[in-house]
């Protein structure tokens, strides 16, 4: 049996819904495949690659006031949720610092000399705005499909997801 949260109450040893881990799984990979693929693409707007793309929500998402983060907590993250190097990580966002793009900036950490704080220059800013409109266009075509039950029980699972998520990171 398996132990799990309902509703963020606590453990409960018995699913309700049988097979409830293998049905997820059966629509996971379409959602991630298909509706996943089609917002990244929707943000990165033709422009840029996953990974930049990637490093543009995480100082949205994450960074301070969405402008800025540090080179490392980016390298970080993206290092969890891709097969990516230092060196890679480095060579996107210098590819984002230089014209064409000019989006971030590279700016010296006043803690430590050797690292980096990558912040967005008012083009990234822009972009940014763009980006998030974009994937909103994209989002809004499915939701349209919705009923209004069905958009409050999607976020709330969403969100629920998002949370128990983070909870991993602290086992």
């Amino acid at each position: 049996m398996s132990s799990r949260k309902s509703g963020g109450h606590g453990p409960r040893n018995v699913s309700a819904i049988p097979a409830a881990a293998l049905r997820f799984l059966e629509y996971y990979y379409p959602i991630h495949y298909k509706a996943g693929i089609g917002v990244e693409d929707a943000l990165r707007g033709g422009m840029l690659n996953r990974h930049q793309t990637a490093m543009l929500w995480l100082i949205h998402s994450e960074g301070k006031d969405g402008r800025e983060m540090d080179r490392k907590a980016i390298e970080r993250s993206l290092e969890s949720w891709f097969e990516i190097s230092g060196a890679a990580v480095t060579k996107a966002l210098r590819a984002m610092a230089q014209p064409p793009l000019e989006l971030v900036q590279l700016v010296e950490n006043p803690k430590s000399g050797r690292e980096k704080i990558v912040v967005l220059t008012p083009r990234g800013e822009a972009h940014m705005k763009k980006m998030i409109a974009g994937g909103e266009a994209y989002v809004q075509r499915i939701v349209d499909h919705m009923t209004d039950e069905e958009i409050r029980q999607g976020l709330h699972f969403f969100k629920r997801i998002s949370e128990i998520v983070e909870g991993f990171r602290d086992d």
